[in-house]
């Protein structure tokens, strides 16, 4: 008599990717033989987001070495749409890069998880917010184009977290105290 045998379920893209992540990290804290091994070895840039609107959290490797990963890329496109009509951008790598070097320049002993104010914004949903917010929203704001975020990073106060983004001269930094937020974007070098 035979025994039905079942497949294990494939992993779904998420824990593949924690899985990814972990190895990862486990390899970084087993160090690596020699020098040149070191050397060889591709940077990890990953990132933890926390969505204050979705209530959506994501933590996945985005890039290896010089490459972007495709499929972490999109993720992180879907994870920061437009909250308002779902519409999902095209959000700059570099602007990924710039949240890794923030969080990289506040060093270890800080929280690991940014929270996501907004990221990308339609045109329909930056001209609807212009008109109802009385100011504050950019005509030509960045976020239409996927080049800017606006984060806090829990326990760490915020004049801390725009120093750390100013110091990394990448950008414009705008600070928002009252509402509790930074805002940084991969377009010119400016502050307000």
């Amino acid at each position: 008599m035979t025994r039905p045998t079942s497949l294990p379920l494939a992993p779904s893209r998420r824990a593949f990717l924690h899985r990814t992540a972990q190895a990862v990290l486990l390899g970084g804290a087993l160090g690596l033989a020699g020098r040149s091994a070191r050397a060889s070895a591709p940077s990890v840039r990953s990132l933890m987001l926390d969505h204050t609107h979705t209530r959506e959290r994501i933590e996945l490797v985005y890039a290896s070495g010089e490459q972007y990963l495709p499929q972490a890329l999109g993720s992180l496109n879907h994870f920061l749409r437009d909250h308002y009509s779902g519409e999902v951008g095209q959000i700059d790598p570099q602007l990924f890069d710039l949240l890794h070097r923030v969080r990289q320049t506040l060093g270890s002993g800080v929280p690991l998880s940014y929270q996501i104010i907004s990221g990308y914004r339609s045109p329909f949903t930056n001209a609807r917010l212009r008109d109802t917010r009385g100011g504050g929203v950019a005509k030509r704001s960045l976020h239409m184009e996927g080049k800017a975020i606006d984060i806090r990073l829990p326990g760490v106060p915020l004049a801390e977290l725009r120093d750390a983004a100013l110091s990394l001269k990448a950008g414009g930094v705008g600070y928002y105290p009252r509402d509790q937020f930074v805002h940084i974007d991969t377009g010119r070098v400016r502050t307000w």
